[in-house]
C-alpha cells in the first residue's frame, strides 16, 4: 500500500453509439460524478469511449492499466446478453485473477430495483496492481451499485499494491479490517 500516492482512475465507456458520436456518453460522467463525491484522497481520471468490440475494449483496458497507470478501472456498458455486449469477456481476457464476489454483489444490488438484473454479466478482476470493475450502462444503476460495492475497493487496492484510497464516509464508508494499517 502506498500512502499519499495519487490514484489514477480509468473510466471506460463501451458503446457503439457513444463512440460514433450518435449520442453523448452520460454513463462515464456518472462514474466520475460518484468519484468526485466519494473520494477524499488525491486522484485523477483517464477517460475512454470505445465501441462494443472485444479486441478494442481489451486493448483499451490494457492501455489504461499498463500505459496510463490506472489503479482502478471502472467500465460502463456491454454487460448484457446481446451479441454486441462483450465487456465481461474483454475484462476476463486481460485479467490475471477474477473476483466473483463483485459480480455477485452488483447483481444482488440491482435485483432490489429490477428483475432483469439476472441478465447482467458484470465481472471484476485484477490486472497487475489494478482493479477492473464492469458496471451496466444506466447512470441510475451505476450510482446504486457503486454506493454499495465501492466500500471494498480501497482495501482491495491496498492488497494488490496500489495507492491508499480514502473516502467521504457520508457518501461511502471504506472498510478495512482492524489489522490493516497505514504504512
Amino acid at each position: 500500500m502506498n500512502v499519499g500516492e495519487h490514484c489514477r482512475f480509468g473510466v471506460l465507456t463501451a458503446s457503439d453509439r457513444a463512440s460514433s458520436g450518435e449520442y453523448e456518453d452520460i454513463s462515464g460522467p456518472s462514474i466520475e460524478e460518484f468519484l468526485e463525491e466519494a473520494l477524499t484522497s488525491s486522484w485523477q481520471v483517464e477517460r475512454m469511449v470505445v465501441p462494443d468490440d472485444m479486441e478494442t475494449i481489451g486493448a483499451s483496458l490494457i492501455e489504461l492499466v499498463d500505459v496510463r497507470g490506472c489503479s482502478v478501472v471502472v467500465t460502463t456498458g456491454g454487460t448484457g446478453p446481446s451479441p454486441r455486449d462483450v465487456t465481461p469477456e474483454a475484462t476476463s481476457m486481460v485479467c490475471e485473477k477474477m473476483l466473483p464476489g463483485f459480480g455477485e454483489k452488483m447483481r444482488s444490488v440491482s435485483l432490489k430495483y429490477v428483475p432483469t438484473a439476472i441478465l447482467s454479466r458484470q465481472v471484476a478482476g485484477i490486472r497487475g496492481e489494478s482493479l477492473i470493475i464492469n458496471l451496466p450502462g444506466s447512470p441510475k444503476s451505476i450510482r446504486e451499485i457503486l454506493s454499495e460495492v465501492f466500500n471494498a475497493v480501497p482495501y482491495c487496492v491496498d492488497l494488490i499494491g496500489g495507492p491508499y484510497i480514502t473516502t467521504d464516509s457520508s457518501v461511502v464508508e471504506s472498510f478495512r479490517p482492524p489489522h490493516a494499517t497505514r504504512e
